[in-house]
């Protein structure tokens, strides 16, 4: 099995490189990531600013640029051959609901859409994970024990509460859920008298009814939420027919 293994959080981070010391035991990991950390990137790509590959282990490699630039340029310049499944993650701090808009582990996920693989995108639900082993062994089993099973081209968010592995109570296909309306600017001023501002921390939930994302990992579940590119609101087609009528 060949993994390509990217992430968000950069090439230093336990989350990526503990997963994937556990993939590499039963696997073929190329890591391509981040050389600094990009949350928030999305599936932003650099356009205006050369990139470079830079090899900093065997099959380890960090870019400068966002997560889709490392899974694009790994996917047409690293690699010999389509890996067998994308995984980006593990991600410190959890993804869930309106976070996948923003989410560069997400958005390094969707990078593989086009090559008929499945892509995952793992995140555990704490930013300072107390049981970054929970996550890695809950993925490592997915991969191992699971992925031959799931249909190529599948896009899936994978959430695992940050909690001792005897403690999950399982896992659940769950639909994305949603935060409360942000505040999303902390002003400050800073020592020239000049007023800055600090976006996050993420709000709470507004919608974790069940069958959330969100409910699942209230009640210790690990959620996996298949995801789609294709943002139409189709309830409101025939509405907004109906609008341009009048036009």
């Amino acid at each position: 099995m060949k993994i390509l293994l990217s992430n968000d959080d950069g090439y230093y981070s336990k989350g990526l490189t503990g997963l994937a010391e556990s993939l590499r035991q039963f696997a073929d990991v190329t890591v391509v990531a981040p050389e600094n950390n990009c949350s928030g990137a999305s599936s932003s790509l650099t356009l205006k600013n050369p990139l470079r590959i830079r090899k900093f282990e065997d099959n380890s490699y960090y870019v400068n640029g966002t997560p889709s630039d490392c899974v694009f340029l790994a996917l047409t310049r690293v690699l010999d051959e389509t890996p067998d499944i994308l995984i980006s993650g593990i991600n410190h701090g959890a993804n869930l609901g309106d976070d996948v808009l923003y989410s560069g582990t997400v958005g390094a996920a969707m990078g593989g859409r086009f090559s008929a693989i499945p892509c995952l995108a793992a995140s555990i639900t704490n930013l300072k994970p107390n049981y970054m082993d929970t996550a890695i062994e809950v993925m490592s089993e997915i991969v191992r024990d699971h992925i031959k099973n799931l249909k190529n081209q599948a896009v899936l968010n994978i959430n695992v509460p940050d909690v001792p592995k005897e403690d999950i109570q399982g896992y659940a296909i769950t639909q994305l859920g949603r935060r409360a309306i942000p505040d999303l600017s902390n002003g400050n001023i800073d020592a020239y008298g000049d007023e800055i501002h600090w976006i996050g921390p993420p709000p709470p939930a507004e919608d974790n009814q069940k069958g959330t994302d969100f409910n699942a990992i209230e009640n210790n579940l690990v959620s996996i939420t298949p995801l789609t590119t294709n943002l139409t609101d189709k309830t409101q087609i025939k509405s907004l027919q109906n609008w341009i009528a009048e036009f």
